[in-house]
């Protein structure tokens, strides 16, 4: 199966966080930017997960196939932010898993996580490891799949896809 994660820089978000990092970023700042993923994950790969920020989730869901489901991460730990009250503490996801029946061997996977942020790893919004095992589970990720981490910022996601897959290769427990 193919299968693919999406963290592109959050819309109305791109130019502010990433505009020093890609000469590109900006174009995330537009909603047909954001149209254009989403019709080219949900066409190119059977099973994927499309993170952003809550307040992008009334923009965006629209755009999204009708199957699709959205996830919760919850952070017991965020930086609060003088004046902003309520504080961020959760980030939808977006998922469609792949098109394969639940492994009965492996426990049901929650549509949500409590899984604290990551600090001091260099890019804005880089998420934990937990998060990325998550993701991997709502996706209905299995060993030999080709996964995509299509914006790979720290390259976390793609770590954790590889340890899974030798975790597995070698007869451990993922």
């Amino acid at each position: 199966m193919r299968l693919a994660y999406v963290d592109p820089p959050y819309y109305g978000m791109a130019e502010k966080f990433y505009g020093h990092l890609h000469p590109e970023a900006a174009r995330y700042d537009s909603l047909d930017a954001h149209a254009e993923l989403i019709d080219r994950i949900a066409a190119d790969y059977d099973g994927w997960a499309f993170s952003m920020t809550s307040t992008n989730l009334r923009d965006l869901l629209p755009l999204f196939p009708t199957d699709a489901r959205v996830a919760a991460w919850v952070k017991p730990f965020a930086s609060f932010k003088l004046g902003v009250n309520p504080t961020y503490t959760w980030e939808p996801v977006v998922f469609r898993p792949a098109p394969r029946k639940h492994d009965t061997t492996k426990p049901t996977v929650r549509d949500y996580i409590a899984a604290p942020i990551t600090l001091k790893k260099g890019l804005v919004g880089a998420k934990p490891e937990p998060f990325c095992r998550w993701v991997m589970d709502l996706m209905r990720w299995q060993p030999g799949d080709q996964v995509d981490d299509v914006f790979p910022g720290t390259g976390v996601f793609g770590r954790v896809v590889a340890a899974a897959d030798m975790e597995l290769d070698f007869g451990g427990a993922a």
